[in-house]
């Protein structure tokens, strides 16, 4: 067996016993943990210090794992998955199948398809959404490698990822859209 999919199988056996990974994510360097486990979106949360009603996104498959975790999907969601040049993370309606602690005030869920190998293999194996935070303390800068990761949130996890952690490249954070009427795209974060 290779080392990358090892990882990935490592990766996903601890998200399976509910618990916390810091994984390379198609962005920054994540904090993540099985979508549809209340307890363990708790201990991500409190691992990372962060107050309730400022939920995370969640990494999927595709569109048929994402259509598990809204209310309904939109008519032009799918063409918009389709036109994406970057990573893009849509606010859409709850579903109940995600864990509360990841639903907003306004009822909506965060989700991302995921386009690293990385993280698209994890999501696939687990079968699950796979929550996706920045690696950091509420409050303080995001690492975009792994060696800026503060060594509390490395000490905190139940599992560090062994996956590009000598990858020095940089990359901007998801860009957060709404899908509003008609399938126009609300740009809430470019």
């Amino acid at each position: 067996m290779n080392f990358f999919r090892q990882e990935v199988d490592a990766a996903v056996d601890m998200l399976l016993t509910q618990q916390v990974i810091l994984y390379p994510t198609d962005t920054v360097w994540g904090l993540g943990c099985d979508a549809e486990v209340p307890r363990a979106v708790e201990k991500l949360y409190q691992l990372k210090g962060r107050p309730a009603g400022q939920p995370s996104i969640v990494l999927v498959a595709d569109l048929a794992m994402l259509a598990r975790y809204v209310a309904t999907v939109p008519a032009g969601l799918e063409a918009a998955l389709a036109a994406q040049t970057r990573p893009t993370t849509y606010l859409l309606p709850a579903s109940r199948a995600v864990a509360p602690g990841l639903v907003a005030p306004d009822g909506t869920v965060g989700l991302r398809v995921a386009q690293d190998e990385f993280c698209h293999r994890v999501v696939r194996r687990l079968g699950h959404g796979l929550v996706s935070t920045s690696a950091n303390k509420a409050g303080q800068p995001t690492p975009a490698i792994f060696a800026e990761v503060d060594p509390a949130i490395v000490r905190g996890v139940n599992y560090v990822v062994n996956w590009r952690q000598d990858d020095q490249t940089r990359v901007l954070p998801s860009r957060v859209v709404r899908l509003g009427a008609g399938g126009a795209l609300e740009v809430v974060r470019e």
